[in-house]
């Protein structure tokens, strides 16, 4: 341990949406890949989306998302193409803080 305080920071409550495959999402979810990733840029652009991903063995996606509540962050998620069309089939969201250091990109 050291004497060394804290570096600046702040704290942000954030959600982590958890969005399951179904078991053939590598195939269906081909036709809708383009639209679903523009959904995502755009609501990366806009500050809702934090960061978004899948696991490589197509299990699930993970979203960080700004929402004012847990309903909000999954309706972020159901209302996407993937959820729409059966790529997705659970979502499931768990409240988050996120550290921003500040001065760090």
């Amino acid at each position: 341990m050291t004497d060394q305080p804290a570096p600046a920071h702040s704290l942000e409550n954030v959600w982590v949406v958890q969005a399951t495959y179904a078991p053939d999402a590598a195939e269906t979810r081909v036709p809708f890949r383009a639209r679903h990733l523009a959904r995502i840029a755009t609501l990366k652009a806009a500050g809702v989306i934090v960061v978004a991903g899948a696991y490589l063995d197509t299990s699930s996606s993970l979203l960080i998302v700004r929402a004012a509540d847990e309903a909000a962050a999954i309706a972020i998620a159901r209302a996407d193409i993937y959820m729409e069309n059966g790529v997705w089939v659970e979502v499931r969201a768990k409240p988050f803080v996120q550290v921003a250091l500040d001065g760090a990109e």
